[in-house]
């Protein structure tokens, strides 16, 4: 039996990237003494996200760093045997991606540019071309960033990849056009939590999601971190105040008694997916 023990972290991280990176060593110190095996951070941990998704300014966007740079580096040295996803702005030749990046001690295992863009992200970020899953220590895993999860084909692209895992990091607001008295009621809250129950079961793997809490510009942010088994069952969970959701989990176990009768990844009929590749039916 191999249990690992997951945190998927619930908190506000604004644009000052050393004021976050203390309060980043802050929780993996206090969580390398509880154990924790696999450590998933909010998008946008690094420099903050976007304050307006439907005009956003570029010129006074979120810091966007090397990806293998100083603050990289000091994340890996303070993983040591923890294996951490975080996100940040990346800057590749000049071009900003709304990234993430998995790492130890040992060095950077996987990364993720943000594929999917709501509303008038692309005029802030370029949007990523890929989901691959990699290996870690505690398993193969992928991770999506915010709306990717709304799009089960990213999820299920990991999952043919071999994820037995899946590291969802958001900066996911409040609805912008809607808004909700009570956050419970939001239209955006109750999405969050049924993509990250569906996203699990329908692959059958487990799937730990962060998100910040908070304000920034006119987005006000969900919190809502949690762990899901393969079977769709919250295992722990954080409400819209910061927090963490930490649960033990035999993680090649748990996926392996979901799929024991109803085998989803095999049991699909390609074969009758004659749209899947096309645009046929959007119109």
């Amino acid at each position: 039996m191999a249990v690992t023990r997951i945190a998927a972290v619930a908190a506000h991280f604004g644009a000052d990237i050393a004021r976050a990176l203390d309060k980043i060593t802050g929780i993996i110190d206090r969580l390398t003494q509880d154990g924790v095996d696999l450590l998933v951070l909010p998008d946008a941990s690094l420099g903050g996200y976007i304050g307006d998704l439907r005009n956003p300014d570029p010129s006074t966007g979120p810091e966007a760093i090397d990806p293998d740079g100083p603050e990289i580096r000091l994340l890996c040295g303070m993983a040591r045997d923890m294996t951490i996803c975080i996100g940040y702005a990346e800057d590749a030749d000049g071009i900003r991606y709304n990234a993430a990046v998995c790492l130890t001690g040992d060095g950077v295992l996987g990364r993720h540019r943000k594929v999917h863009q709501p509303a008038g992200e692309h005029l802030a970020y370029a949007a990523g071309d890929r989901f691959a899953a990699f290996d870690t220590p505690v398993g193969r895993i992928g991770m999506l960033i915010d709306y990717d999860k709304t799009f089960p084909e990213s999820a299920r692209a990991l999952a043919l990849d071999g994820a037995r895992a899946i590291a969802a990091l958001s900066a996911w607001p409040a609805s912008v056009t809607d808004r909700a008295s009570r956050m419970p009621n939001d239209r955006q809250s109750r999405l969050f939590d049924l993509y990250d129950q569906a996203r699990a079961a329908e692959n059958q793997i487990v799937l730990a999601s962060s998100n910040q809490t908070g304000i920034t510009g006119h987005l006000r942010f969900l919190g809502q971190a949690k762990v899901v088994g393969p079977g769709g069952d919250v295992l722990a969970r954080t409400w819209s105040k910061g927090g963490l959701a930490v649960a033990d989990i035999d993680i090649d176990a748990e996926v392996e008694r979901a799929r024991r009768v109803l085998r989803h990844l095999e049991e699909r009929r390609v074969d009758t997916y004659h749209n899947l590749l096309t645009d046929e039916g959007c119109h």
